[in-house]
C-alpha cells in the first residue's frame, strides 16, 4: 500500500496505484457555474484537486482519458466537456508578497506571463497555435494576446487558479507595523483586483470557457467592488463537503489494510484507529447534516511514518500546518480575539455566532477596529482552526476545534502565551523541534 503524501499530481497518484479516495463524480456537479469559488483550510488537497480538474479537461490528455480515469467514476459516466479545453494554471503562492508593491506586481506579471510561456510552448505546435506575444511589463495585454491566439482555435481555456488569497494571508504574518500590513494589504489587494477584472472580461467573451478558483477564506474577490462579482461561492454546499477531505468509511478501510500489512497486533491497530480518528477527524463544511471528514494531508502523514516506522509519530503535529500558529496569535492579541481563545480552551473548546461571514475584508482585522467576534471566528473556521459543530436550541450556529491536533498545535499554546505561563517558551522550543524533525 502506497500512500502519496506530498504528491499532488493527479496523474501520478492514480496510474502509480497510491492510496486515493474518488472524488471524481463531483465533476458533474463542478460543471453547473462556469466560475467557481472553493475554499477549505490550509493542507487540505485543493491543489490535488485542481490537478484532477486538470487532467480531465485538458484538451491535450485526450489519448490519456481511459489510462487516468477509467478506474474511476468518471470514466464510466463522462461529461461531454471532458478533455474539451486548453489549460491555464495560475498559483498566486509563487507572488513575492515582502518587499515594496513594486515588486509584488512584478512578481505577479512575471508569474503570468510564465504561465502563457508554459501554456504557448505545451499547446502551439499540436494545435497550431498562433504567436502569442508576452509583454514584459503587462500581463494583461499578455492575456490579451493570449485570448487572441486561441480565438483562431475555437477551443476555449479552462483556467485553474490556486491560493488566490494567498498574499492576504502572507501579509497578516508579516512582523511589521499594523498601519503598515493596512497599506501593503490595499496596495496588493489593488493589482489583484485589476488581473481579475482582465479574468472577468476574458470569461465573458468566451475566451475562459470555465473558471476555477481556490484558496484558504473569502477574501478579496467576496468584495463586492473586486470586479469579479461572476463566480459562485460552493465551499458550503453540502454537495462539496467531502470533496476534500476523508470519509470515515476511507480511512476505516486504509487502516485496515494498513495494520494488516504492518501485521500489527489488533490491539495495537484500534490504537491507531482511535489516535486517527481524535486527531483528524471532525471537520464540517456545511450547516446541514453532513458526515464529519478527516484532513486528508494529516492522515496520509500518519499513514506514511507508521508504515515506515510501524510506530506512532513522536508529534502529531503537520509542519505545513503550523504557519497558521503565527495568525492565531496575531489575532489573540486583538481584543475580541483574545476573548474567542480564551473561550475555546475552556470546557467545550466551542463557541457560538449567528452567522459565518461569507465575505469580508482583511482590511477589518488590519485595523483592529472589529467589536464583532463573529468576523473573527469566520475567519478561524476558514484556516480550520474551527469547525462547523452544528446549530445549538437557539439557533445559533456552533463553532468548535475540529480534534485534538488543533486543540494541542494552535489553541493550547496560544492560551499559554497569553496567561504568561512561564514555562511557555521552553515548552513551545520543544514542540517546534519536535514539528521540525517530524
Amino acid at each position: 500500500m502506497k500512500f502519496p503524501y506530498g504528491i499532488t499530481d493527479f496523474k501520478e497518484i492514480v496510474t502509480g496505484d497510491y492510496f486515493y479516495c474518488d472524488r471524481t463524480d463531483k465533476i458533474p456537479l463542478l460543471e453547473q457555474a462556469q466560475s467557481q469559488i472553493f475554499i477549505r483550510p490550509r493542507q487540505f488537497g485543493k491543489t490535488l484537486l485542481l490537478s484532477m480538474l486538470e487532467h480531465y479537461y485538458d484538451v491535450g490528455r485526450k489519448n490519456e482519458f481511459e489510462e487516468i480515469f477509467g478506474n474511476l467514476a468518471i470514466g464510466k459516466r463522462p461529461t461531454e466537456h471532458r478533455n474539451s479545453c486548453f489549460i491555464l494554471r495560475w498559483d498566486l503562492s509563487f507572488i513575492e508578497t515582502r518587499g515594496t508593491t513594486e515588486d509584488f506586481r512584478k512578481s505577479l506579471v512575471d508569474h503570468v506571463n510564465d504561465s502563457i510561456r508554459t501554456f504557448y510552448n505545451r499547446y502551439s505546435e499540436s494545435f497550431e497555435l498562433p504567436e502569442t506575444r508576452i509583454y514584459q511589463d503587462d500581463a494583461l495585454s499578455s492575456i490579451s494576446s493570449l485570448g487572441h491566439s486561441v480565438q483562431k482555435t475555437n477551443i476555449p481555456i479552462c483556467l485553474l487558479i490556486d491560493e488566490y488569497d494567498s498574499f492576504a494571508n502572507d501579509i497578516m504574518l508579516q512582523a511589521e507595523g499594523r498601519q503598515k500590513q493596512h497599506d501593503a494589504f490595499l496596495q496588493r489587494e489593488d493589482i489583484i483586483k485589476t488581473l481579475f477584472k482582465a479574468v472577468k472580461a476574458s470569461t465573458s467573451s468566451t475566451m475562459f470557457d470555465r473558471v476555477f478558483i481556490t484558496g484558504v477564506a473569502p477574501l478579496v474577490l467576496s468584495d463586492d467592488t473586486s470586479g469579479y462579482n461572476v463566480a459562485e461561492h460552493v465551499y458550503f454546499s453540502r454537495s462539496f463537503n467531502d470533496l476534500c477531505g476523508f470519509r470515515e468509511s476511507e480511512v476505516r478501510e486504509a487502516l485496515e489494510q494498513l495494520t494488516s500489512e504492518c501485521d500489527c497486533r489488533p490491539a495495537l491497530a484500534e490504537k491507531a484507529s482511535m489516535r486517527v480518528r481524535t486527531d483528524f477527524d471532525g471537520y464540517r463544511f456545511c450547516l446541514n447534516n453532513a458526515e464529519n471528514v478527516y484532513n486528508p494531508m494529516m492522515c496520509l502523514y500518519f499513514f506514511k511514518l507508521f508504515q515506515d516506522t510501524r510506530e506512532f509519530p513522536a508529534t502529531m503535529f503537520e509542519d505545513n500546518l503550523s504557519r497558521d500558529h503565527s495568525t492565531l496569535e496575531y489575532i489573540s492579541r486583538l481584543p475580541q480575539g483574545k476573548n474567542i481563545v480564551m473561550q475555546l480552551s475552556q470546557k467545550g473548546q466551542q463557541i457560538t455566532v449567528d452567522t459565518i461571514n461569507d465575505r469580508f475584508s482583511l482590511q477589518d482585522m488590519l485595523r483592529d477596529e472589529t467589536k464583532d467576534t463573529t468576523f473573527l471566528a469566520s475567519y478561524l473556521y476558514y484556516l480550520g482552526i474551527l469547525t462547523i459543530g452544528g446549530i445549538n436550541d437557539m439557533g445559533k450556529i456552533v463553532l468548535q476545534v475540529p480534534n485534538q491536533a488543533i486543540q494541542r498545535l494552535y489553541v493550547d499554546r496560544v492560551h499559554r502565551m497569553l496567561l504568561g505561563d512561564p514555562g511557555t517558551k521552553n515548552s513551545d522550543s520543544r514542540e517546534d523541534e519536535q514539528i521540525n524533525t517530524a
